[in-house]
């Protein structure tokens, strides 16, 4: 679909889902865990839904990129314009990626406005891509409070 450097997005397909799940599970533990306490990572990874990211992820328009033949990162926008998740391998962080799956999934979307759930640790990233905070939020799961942000961006 579209290449930069050596990774290639491409559409999520049903098989994928195992490592596109591990790949989330392993950011989230190493990249997510510089802004939230241990306790809150273990809620947020024990507090996945697996059937119901599945069905999301085969629902709305889901891109892998991959890198080797290896999934570096994934993300998915529904049809109103929100994104639901984009996580990035730990091995592959800003190498651009989140930047590629982003720019497709925004452009092919007919919404008008895009929206997002930020965590902390992703707050930035959307901040310097246009997005607006609107306001926190406290996500609840397993018990933890867990801050994410929830942001919005006007099409052009």
């Amino acid at each position: 679909m579209e290449s930069r450097n050596h990774i290639e997005l491409r559409t999520f397909q049903e098989k994928d889902f195992a490592e596109v799940l591990q790949l989330f599970y392993d950011t989230v533990r190493n990249i997510n865990s510089r802004d939230y306490t241990p306790e809150q990572i273990s809620a947020w990874v024990l507090g996945v839904d697996e059937a119901r990211m599945k069905k999301a992820l085969l629902a709305h328009t889901t891109l892998v990129a991959t890198s080797n033949g290896k999934i570096a990162g994934f993300a998915d926008m529904d049809e109103s314009g929100y994104l639901d998740h984009l996580y990035v391998h730990q091995q592959h962080q800003r190498q651009g990626i989140a930047t590629m799956l982003c720019d497709v999934l925004e452009t092919e979307t007919p919404a008008a406005v895009l929206s997002v759930h930020a965590s902390i640790t992703a707050k930035n990233f959307f901040l310097r891509r246009g997005y607006q905070l609107l306001h926190a939020q406290q996500v609840e799961r397993q018990g933890q409070h867990l801050t994410n942000y929830r942001m919005e961006k006007r099409k052009t």
